[in-house]
């Protein structure tokens, strides 16, 4: 199935921009909580990358440092005014940009968080390698997101759901096993830790650590004399 293109994705969620909060506020509630506390372990300064209107920003410490990035302007728009409503001294930035280019210099963050977004981008793979790159050796790459059942009556609706989800600007039949193998290809990334958000388990917690150099050369080496 082709993949997503970024005109049906800005036109969508300048759709959603309006009613975001409202539709998906509850729904997403659990995983986001969940993915702020992994990220907030490792704490510092923290890129959240499709941001959207910044639901989750108030809920960060104001310890840490946040810089907010989205591709829909209509979206930011929002944030822009919740954290002026609320105060949110610990907002950096909010800057409209794609998450396949990501306009910050490498190891600039200590943990990239992304939530709901991996399945939301033209070329997940791609996504992935900027997040890796602005991310410091030792930080944490975090994703939030449902990923498709192997098999059984969830896999089948995932398929069926498809086409929808995609005019929709995302997509539902994105497997696990494409996070695995990107980190595999990179080098430079391990998974940490995959878990099922509560209460359906309908979407999962992802930590990928960024490893030193030194490490991930290392890691390669041993899998090419495997």
């Amino acid at each position: 199935m082709a993949e997503l293109d970024q005109d049906t994705i800005t036109r969508a969620y300048a759709r959603w921009a309006p009613i975001y909060d409202l539709v998906f506020g509850s729904v997403f509630d659990r995983g986001r909580k969940a993915s702020i506390a992994a990220a907030e372990r490792i704490g510092g300064r923290i890129l959240d990358v499709g941001l959207g209107t910044g639901i989750s920003l108030a809920d960060y410490s104001r310890s840490n440092d946040i810089v907010g990035v989205d591709y829909s302007e209509p979206m930011l728009r929002k944030a822009r005014a919740r954290v002026a409503a609320h105060g949110l001294v610990h907002v950096e930035a909010l800057v409209v940009m794609d998450a396949q280019r990501l306009g910050f210099p490498d190891a600039s963050f200590d943990v990239v968080m992304a939530q709901f977004v991996i399945t939301a981008v033209p070329d997940p793979e791609v996504t992935l390698d900027e997040f890796a790159r602005v991310t410091k050796p030792g930080g944490e790459i975090i994703l939030v997101n449902h990923l498709s059942a192997e098999a059984g009556l969830r896999w089948s609706f995932d398929q069926w759901f498809a086409p929808v989800a995609r005019r929709l600007g995302w997509r539902t039949e994105f497997r696990w096993a494409r996070l695995e193998q990107w980190a595999e290809r990179h080098g430079g990334v391990r998974v940490v830790e995959r878990r099922a958000i509560p209460p359906l388990g309908h979407f999962s917690l992802i930590r990928f650590e960024r490893m030193a150099v030194s490490a991930s050369r290392q890691q390669t080496a041993a899998a090419g004399n495997r």
